[in-house]
């Protein structure tokens, strides 16, 4: 695809409506995965790990942060501001 196709592409999809370019978001996103195969197992472990993730949680081993105070950590890490919880 030449470059004026890309941009042609954007620009029309920038005009869509939010839901609409969410949709076109997971669309291509799938296009993604059915193009690379997954490897053996990915899905088995992920799924592993967000359960061990719940229990962390459900036993008050690891307390959940808001999403406003993970960003602001997330966008201050990013500046090079580590610090510590």
């Amino acid at each position: 695809m030449a470059m004026s196709d890309l941009e042609n592409v954007l620009t029309a999809a920038l005009r869509l409506s939010a839901t609409a370019r969410a949709t076109v978001v997971a669309e291509l996103i799938d296009s993604l995965d059915e193009a690379a195969p997954a490897e053996a197992g990915v899905e088995e472990v992920w799924a592993a790990e967000v359960e061990r993730r719940l229990a962390d949680v459900d036993s008050g081993a690891v307390k959940p942060v808001p999403w406003s105070e993970a960003r602001r950590r997330i966008l201050a890490a990013t500046r090079g501001e580590r610090e510590v919880p």
